[in-house]
């Protein structure tokens, strides 16, 4: 560990790949838990995410070769979220047009006849969305 550095403040320092945006992040151990294998982290990610308290219900999704994404069950908030990497890269956007306004641009006209050549042919019903 770093001198002069606390272990909540090493656990808090990684950055988004993606943009440079700075993430929450925190570092953990696998343990084991009774018969059952755990995931133990720094107190601090539950104190400034108590959505996250003991005994919350959560999901871990693989999402590539050494990465989950542990994400609440039950919560009421992201009910209608049904895919948890989609509603992490929606929160991402959500941050980025936030913090980086100057950033969004119209679509060109080039752009919009793209997209619709595109998507011509393809033919999506309510159903496949639900």
């Amino acid at each position: 560990m770093n001198k002069g550095k606390s272990a909540s403040d090493s656990s808090k320092k990684s950055i988004a790949q993606a943009g440079g945006i700075p993430a929450a992040s925190y570092k953990g151990k696998i343990t084991t838990a009774g018969t059952s294998e755990g995931f133990r982290f720094d107190k601090t990610l539950f104190r400034q995410h108590p959505e996250f308290k003991q005994k919350a219900e959560v999901r871990a999704d693989v999402i590539g070769p050494g990465t989950i994404l542990v994400s609440l069950i039950n919560n009421p908030e992201m009910e209608n979220e049904d895919d948890p990497v989609v509603s992490a890269f929606l929160a991402f956007l959500e941050r980025d047009m936030l913090e980086n306004p100057k950033t969004i641009t119209r679509l060109s006209a080039d752009q919009i006849a793209r997209a619709k050549a595109l998507t011509a042919n393809v033919n999506v019903t309510d159903d496949e969305l639900e």
